[in-house]
């Protein structure tokens, strides 16, 4: 891997989604009023290369899961009493992680809950005592910037747990502090545009099956909305929170899932569908544990990365608490040049540490030879992912031809 700046050393802006009153309609998922609202319009082409581009050959991608970090519902005593103003996020997580974390140009989680620091009204529960609604602090947004976060997915069951209000305060937290977003089914929010301090814009959409967030079911909306970013962006990634849940579910079906009724995607055919329409980085979360990764047409993808953070009120046993780190170079054409999965697991109620047993990394390269042994990706055993190109690059044809 090539050394890079490290985020928080180095200016970025932030663009808030593209969408217009049809884009916004397209992608609502069932039951979101959320289409009656015209999108804003921020479309801008990127700046054209010159001879005299200084611009990085390469683009380094750290992407994590699922993130949690406490919440304040039903009470208090769900919050991880050492996160406090002021705290080093090496105290909690370890240097070492952070030092991972902050090697990243661009570095990605998804966001479950609200960043909301008033009680307001919640989602509503049959139990409300047994109510599974997050609501974290919003200066929680400082603390996962200062770990080197500068991209974040909303596209989740969680997001709306705390209905507008909540969707409101956490973009706020998330813009002071200079983090994009994207994947609510609202105006400004249905994608996010990062910009790099050497001006290069990486584009964000996300996508699940909830209410209030884009869609995973609608592929053709998927295409159209990819496709435009693609045209305004260099480099494009993928968010999907999708697949069914479990310790049990961690294979790649290649078919529609559901949990508990709900549909949630055919992962598969989506993220092959995202990188047709010119997605350059796909990464799944939400079945809360770790599943194979791929390389699809020079593209990476990620199924899911299972939890990184998720405090006190998940399961964390067996594969729930291995918290996979994806690390990546893509070059500027999107083609995946290197990739490495860093093992890291949740320890106590559920914050993550490095992992020198690489229990992350073996689970994935098992999972990813079952799942998809067309691919012959091969595994050190530091976690460096290594394939051929002509893997990679055919693998659109052999994976038909194995359907």
């Amino acid at each position: 891997m090539n050394s890079t700046t490290r985020p928080a050393d180095r200016p970025h802006s932030l663009h808030r989604g593209i969408g217009g009153l049809l884009v916004l309609a397209s992608f609502c998922a069932p039951g979101s009023a959320a289409a009656q609202s015209p999108g804003s319009a921020f479309l801008s082409a990127p700046a054209a290369a010159s001879a005299t581009d200084t611009r990085a050959e390469t683009i380094r991608i750290v992407a994590v899961g699922d993130i949690m970090m406490g919440t304040a519902f039903p009470d208090s005593t769900y919050l991880d009493p050492r996160i406090v103003p002021g705290v080093s996020p090496a105290d909690l997580i370890g240097a070492d992680l952070v030092e991972v974390l902050r090697s990243g140009d661009v570095v990605f989680g998804n966001l479950e809950g609200a960043l909301f620091d008033e009680g307001g009204e919640s989602k509503r529960c049959r139990n409300m005592d047994a109510c599974y609604a997050f609501r974290s602090p919003e200066w929680y947004a400082g603390l996962l910037a200062g770990m080197g976060f500068n991209l974040m997915s909303l596209a989740n069951n969680h997001s709306g747990d705390f209905l507008e209000a909540g969707r409101a305060t956490t973009i706020a937290a998330l813009e002071e502090h200079g983090i994009a977003f994207g994947g609510l089914a609202q105006a400004g929010a249905i994608t996010g545009t990062l910009e790099l301090a050497d001006g290069t814009r990486v584009g964000l959409a996300g996508f699940s099956p909830n209410k209030g967030t884009v869609s995973i079911h609608d592929l053709d909306g998927l295409g159209r909305l990819v496709s435009e970013l693609d045209r305004t962006h260099d480099l494009v990634i993928v968010s999907f929170h999708g697949g069914a849940e479990g310790a049990d579910r961690t294979h790649v079906t290649r078919e529609p899932e559901e949990f508990y009724g709900e549909r949630r995607g055919n992962v598969y055919e989506f993220a092959h569908a995202a990188v047709d329409a010119g997605a350059d980085v796909v990464i799944g979360h939400g079945p809360h544990v770790p599943r194979a990764v791929e390389v699809y047409r020079d593209r990476f993808i990620a199924y899911s990365l299972g939890n990184f953070w998720t405090w006190a009120r998940f399961n964390l046993r067996g594969p729930n608490g291995l918290a996979p780190v994806l690390d990546l170079e893509v070059d500027r054409q999107g083609r995946v040049t290197a990739a490495r999965v860093v093992s890291a697991r949740q320890t106590g109620l559920g914050s993550p540490r490095l992992d020198p047993g690489g229990r992350a990394a073996r689970l994935i390269a098992e999972l990813s030879r079952e799942d998809f042994p067309e691919i012959e990706l091969e595994f050190g055993a530091d976690g460096r992912i290594s394939w051929s190109a002509e893997d990679g690059a055919s693998a659109s044809n052999a994976g038909a031809a194995r359907d």
